[in-house]
């Protein structure tokens, strides 16, 4: 895929709504910073932001603030979807802005009125973002195929040798660190008598 949502994104030196054209993004923020400008006080880092913090104006100040508490360090950690809204005014012309729609550490909606005009105040909500999925531990192969072998093992001598004829070059040297183990336990079940129904006891 070629993604040419890359290739728009207007130069500046903060997140804007043209650079959620391509749709909306969940960030995970790093840390939240004051800034000396009075429109955008707060500046919000997150990971992957290139140096492009995300700046919210008052209406998603208000909506922080609500959801997540007056603490701007409390937030480092915590994620937040953010989507272009094509409606959002400035001037009295639609120019754009960024709106949140989920956030994270919340376990149910949230609304709450926003200004609109100066005149009109409208519902905005804001839904709770899944958990983050915790990587799967990487698979240890060499224990797996120990555990593999010994299982073979106490099956008898038989199906050992056929299970290790089976084995890459690799996966036979390694299994030779514990072959004289194996060749016991395969032994052992050799000479287990067998049962009236014909199986190892």
């Amino acid at each position: 895929m070629t993604d040419l949502s890359q290739t728009i994104a207007p130069k500046s030196d903060q997140l804007n709504a043209d650079d959620l054209i391509g749709g909306p993004r969940t960030i995970k923020v790093t840390r939240v910073s004051s800034m000396r400008e009075p429109d955008q006080p707060i500046a919000i880092y997150f990971e992957g932001d290139g140096g492009k913090p995300y700046k919210p104006g008052k209406s998603m100040r208000r909506v922080l603030v609500r959801v997540w508490g007056n603490d701007g360090t409390a937030y480092a950690g915590r994620r937040m979807t953010l989507y272009r809204d094509d409606s959002v005014q400035f001037g009295g012309v639609a120019v754009g802005g960024i709106r949140i729609s989920h956030m994270s550490n919340i376990d149910e909606n949230v609304t709450l009125p926003l200004t609109v005009t100066r005149a009109s105040r409208k519902p905005f909500t804001v839904k709770p973002l899944a958990a983050e999925r915790s990587p799967s531990p990487p698979v240890d192969r060499k224990a797996a195929l120990m555990s593999a072998a010994r299982g073979k093992a106490v099956l008898g001598t038989a199906e050992l040798d056929g299970w290790l004829a089976r084995l890459n070059t690799a996966q036979r040297e390694a299994v030779r660190e514990i072959e004289t183990e194996l060749r016991d336990i395969a032994t052992d079940a050799d000479d287990r008598p067998a049962d009236l129904d014909g199986e190892a006891a």
